[in-house]
């Protein structure tokens, strides 16, 4: 029978003893829609697999969950270990403990209505352990202790032991709730160009609304005087998103996240920043110090490296989360670059960023994996797949494949210097680089919006100034051998080249890469499906083709390559890994791949030539000529 709203509001969560909450969810939990993708791991988001809707209430009095300390981030820290010990008095090898946060569920936090079932939870966890993750003997003693890495995200937790597995989860206790000194701080600081050279953006993430204080950022030249520039604050709500999970149980309060433009820097100079929020009572909340390098003037010749990967994901370093070994290489191509990261001035990361897929926890999870990243060096993304697609929104593509989130994470939580983010195509400069950056979720073909502005972007690249000129976007527009392009005979994403090669060539783009694919594959210098270089380690003089760059390895599940070989395909690797460009100087270009397990090169080339080569005439790539004097 049900319970009406006004009586249900009575219950707590945390109370062993007393009724389990009944809730809205109308909607299921549902299984994220699996792209084609082969290798290791099944590609189905962990928490998708997770039947909360249908936990029933089997909670034991001689059954205990029990969580220390209970005051996290005492000296600071973003992250604790916190230990939790678990009795049960009919223990099974399907038992699992999950990580819940906010800690106290009741009706008043769940949107209400007349069909539920009982009990009835309102979201899914933010991460989850099997019992015997640590403990073999957990199934005989019904005892273990388990540790999980938690980070701060703006609400206490609690721990939930549930038996009867994923499917058909049965709540047996629940822990004591546990919470960070300061839920609300600034954190996970990510920088991005802006549209102007001299320009830094930083994004944070925070649980201070402007209502309760005013955020900033105090920055300035390392070992001067720091100024104070504002910020602006966005956040969105649960009627932002477009279908569930992001709009039923994967849903959480995402916080709010503040924009601030550091301006007028001097080229290649380093500066120190902190971010702040001033409370209305006068009192000030501070986040630690970071530092980054100011970016070189547009031309300036001078040593820039860049980073480009995609598809990296995120993944939890206690464990879990990781049954359906989902993104296997994450932490390796996080963690390689962390180690490397006086060795490169800016990351380009084309797409499928945390493959939250509607579990809005995991963006939290993935802005603190690579804060050590992103808070050093601009951190510039693409969209993919898994940030912008849902059925009926307005992209190219009619899939599910964002869990609903129809781009709204990516769109507010990261900034790139799109005229409108909805639309995420950008241009980018750096130093001796021009950057077009595609969004491949909307459609690219010739006539379209994005096309124009391609062409525009493409057009825009003074090459004597700029002589690198760098395509990228998620899907692969050009060309890939990946098991599933190959069954369909393109070796592309359909319609992918068809009108983009055009301007590739007329522009005499230099590299395009792309992401989707999850593994590495370089192209030779190509043009209408043939080869245009025989070289392999070397190029030199005139542009008459594009190399084109699968890098998907970031960190995903692996994709197969197709059995048929084709002739373009120079070098393929079935691993995790990110790529890297280093301009020495107007004339001299480095690209190397490096496995993410060791940091290794194992595929490399250069790039040799004077401005008279780019500005030389090339099939369907030369300027109009008169034979007037």
């Amino acid at each position: 029978m049900a319970i009406p709203k006004p009586q249900m509001e009575r219950f707590s969560f945390l109370s062993l003893k007393a009724a389990l909450i009944l809730v809205f969810l109308v909607h299921f939990t549902v299984a994220h829609n699996v792209k084609r993708h082969g290798g290791a791991g099944d590609g189905v988001q962990p928490l998708s697999k997770i039947q909360i809707h249908k936990t029933i209430d089997a909670t034991h009095e001689n059954a205990s969950v029990r969580s220390y300390p209970v005051l996290l981030g005492t000296t600071g820290k973003e992250y604790e270990w916190v230990t939790v010990n678990v009795v049960s008095p009919n223990p099974s090898s399907d038992d699992w403990l999950g990580v819940f946060s906010p800690a106290k569920f009741n009706a008043s936090t769940c949107p209400y209505t007349e069909d539920y079932y009982e009990p009835y939870l309102c979201s899914a966890p933010i991460k989850y352990k099997y019992a015997n993750y640590s403990n073999a003997n957990y199934n005989k003693t019904g005892k273990t202790t388990l540790k999980f890495r938690l980070i701060n995200q703006r609400a206490d937790f609690a721990f939930a032991l549930f038996s009867g597995g994923l499917s058909s989860p049965k709540l047996v206790a629940i822990s004591n709730a546990i919470v960070f000194a300061n839920p609300k701080a600034p954190l996970y600081p990510r920088l991005a160009l802006a549209k102007n050279w001299d320009e830094m953006t930083v994004t944070w993430t925070s649980g201070y609304d402007i209502s309760e204080a005013v955020p900033f950022v105090e920055w300035g030249l390392k070992g001067e005087a720091q100024v104070r520039s504002p910020a602006g604050t966005l956040t969105f709500p649960r009627g932002s998103m477009c279908a569930e999970p992001a709009r039923t149980v994967g849903w959480r309060d995402p916080g709010f996240f503040h924009t601030s433009f550091l301006k007028n820097l001097w080229p290649n100079s380093k500066y120190t920043y902190k971010l702040g929020h001033r409370l209305y009572n006068g009192s000030y909340i501070w986040s630690k110090s970071y530092a980054f390098t100011a970016p070189p003037y547009p031309g300036q010749n001078s040593l820039q490296r860049i980073i480009v990967f995609g598809d990296m994901g995120k993944a939890e370093r206690d464990g879990s989360n990781e049954y359906a070994d989902y993104q296997p290489g994450s932490l390796n191509t996080t963690d390689s670059l962390i180690k490397d990261l006086d060795n490169f001035d800016i990351v380009f990361h084309i797409g499928d960023m945390p493959y939250a897929n509607g579990y809005l926890s995991q963006w939290d999870q993935f802005t603190s994996q690579v804060e050590p990243i992103a808070s050093a060096v601009p951190y510039m993304v693409a969209s993919g797949n898994h940030e912008r697609d849902t059925p009926n929104t307005g992209g190219f593509y009619d899939t599910n494949d964002s869990g609903g989130e129809c781009g709204v994470p990516a769109e507010t939580m990261f900034f790139v210097p799109a005229d409108n983010r909805a639309k995420f195509w950008y241009q980018a400069d750096y130093g001796m680089f021009h950057f077009c950056i595609a969004d491949t979720e909307h459609d690219w073909r010739e006539g379209s919006e994005q096309y124009k502005f391609i062409e525009k972007c493409l057009a825009a690249a003074d090459r004597n100034k700029q002589p690198w000129l760098i395509f990228a976007g998620h899907r692969v527009l050009g060309y890939s051998s990946n098991s599933w392009y190959g069954q369909e005979g393109s070796f592309e994403e359909p319609m992918g080249r068809d009108d983009m090669q055009k301007l590739w060539q007329r522009y005499k783009v230099d590299i395009a890469f792309y992401g989707h694919v999850h593994n590495y594959e370089r192209i030779c210098p190509i043009y209408q499906n043939q080869c245009v270089n025989s070289e392999l380690s070397h190029y030199s003089g005139t542009v008459n083709g594009t190399i084109h760059v699968v890098v998907g390895g970031g960190g995903s599940h692996l994709s197969k390559f197709s059995t048929l070989k084709t002739v373009w395909s120079v070098y393929q690797d079935l691993d995790f890994g990110y790529t890297k460009l280093t301009a020495f100087n107007h004339s001299y270009l480095l690209f190397e791949y490096m496995k993410s397990s060791d940091g290794k090169v194992y595929d490399s080339f250069t790039i040799s030539r004077d401005y008279r080569d780019v500005l030389a005439c090339v099939h369907d790539g030369c300027e109009p000529t008169t034979l007037a004097t």
